[in-house]
C-alpha cells in the first residue's frame, strides 16, 4: 500500500519560464540517469530482497522517495513550459519563446502533453526499463544503487551549471542533496555487512572450488607500446583480503584459434562452407 501526500517533498519554483530548461529536465525524469530508472531499481530489489528485511524497508522506502522526485521534477517541467506558444501565431507574436522552441525545446511537450511532463528522456525516447538492475544479490545491488545514484548527481550538478534560474538551482540543490546522501546510503549497507572485504567477491557464495583461482587476482596489460599502468590495482594484498595483486605483461594467450570448421547442410550456408558428410 502507499500513501501520498499533496505536498511536494521540497518547494519547486521557477522564476522565469524557460521550455529549452524543460527539455533538458526530461533527462532527470526519463533518462538512464533519471528518476524512473532509480525508483523503478530500488522498488524492484525491494520486492525480490531476501534475508534482513531492514534492507527491503531501505529499499521501499527510498523507492517511494524517487517517485515523488520524478512529481517535483515534472511541476518543473511545467512550470518551464508556462506562457509557451499553443498555436502558430502566437509563437510568432513572442520572440523570445519562439526562439526558444526552435532553438532546441521538445515540441511534443506542446503535441503531445499539453504543456506537462513526459516519462521520456531529453531526446524524447520513453525510459523502456532496461536500465532497472535487481539482481537478488544484495551486495550486488548496492554497488549498482552507489552508480546510479553517482549518475543521477552527475546529471543534477550539469542541470544546475545550465541554468541562471534561481528557483531551478535552489531545487536542484535539493536533489543533489538527496542524491549525496543516497549514494552514503548503499556504501552504509555494504559497511554494516562487513565492508568491501567481507562482501568481495560477488557473490561471497559461490565456492572457491568453483573458481579458477590462479585467474582471480592479476592485471592482464594487453598495451603492446606500454608498461601497465601501476596502482593499487597492481601490487599488495587484495581488497578481499584473499589474495595479492600482481601483472601479467603482453601475456600469451592460452586458449585456441576458434575455428568453427565446416557448416551442415540446409543450414543456409554456400556450398563451399559445407562439409559433404554432415
Amino acid at each position: 500500500m502507499f500513501y501520498h501526500s499533496g505536498k511536494l517533498q521540497y518547494p519547486v519554483k521557477v522564476d522565469k519560464p524557460n521550455p529549452e530548461f524543460a527539455m533538458l529536465l526530461q533527462q532527470a525524469i526519463g533518462g538512464v540517469e533519471g528518476e524512473i530508472r532509480v525508483a523503478m531499481q530500488y522498488f524492484f530489489q525491494a520486492m525480490g530482497a531476501r534475508g534482513d528485511d531492514r534492507i527491503r524497508d531501505l529499499l521501499m522506502s527510498t523507492a517511494t522517495e524517487e517517485l515523488s522526485h520524478i512529481e517535483m521534477l515534472g511541476h518543473a517541467v511545467a512550470l518551464n513550459l508556462e506562457g509557451a506558444p499553443v498555436s502558430y501565431q502566437e509563437a510568432t507574436a513572442k520572440d523570445p519563446v519562439m526562439n526558444a522552441i526552435l532553438g532546441g525545446a521538445n515540441p511534443r511537450h506542446l503535441l503531445s502533453s499539453g504543456l506537462s511532463a513526459m516519462p521520456v528522456n531529453a531526446n524524447g525516447v520513453p525510459f523502456d526499463m532496461s536500465h532497472v538492475y535487481a539482481t537478488g544479490n544484495i551486495a550486488a545491488d548496492m554497488m549498482a544503487n552507489v552508480a546510479a545514484e553517482a549518475g543521477g548527481r552527475v546529471l543534477a550538478s550539469r542541470l544546475y551549471n545550465w541554468t541562471d534560474d534561481n528557483g531551478m538551482k535552489d531545487f536542484l540543490s535539493f536533489l543533489i542533496a538527496r542524491d549525496t546522501y543516497h549514494q552514503q546510503q548503499w556504501l552504509a549497507v555494504i559497511e554494516e555487512l562487513g565492508g568491501f572485504e567481507k562482501q568481495l567477491p560477488i557473490p561471497n557464495a559461490t565456492p572457491e572450488t568453483n573458481e579458477a583461482t590462479q585467474h582471480s587476482y592479476y592485471y592482464l596489460n594487453t598495451l603492446i607500446d606500454k608498461k601497465a599502468p601501476e596502482g593499487r590495482w597492481s601490487s599488495g594484498p587484495s581488497l578481499d583480503g584473499r589474495s595479492k595483486y600482481s601483472v601479467r605483461e603482453q601475456p600469451e594467450p592460452e586458449g585456441q584459434e576458434p575455428s568453427l570448421g565446416k557448416a551442415k547442410s540446409k543450414s543456409g550456408a554456400q556450398k563451399e562452407q559445407i562439409d559433404p558428410e554432415k
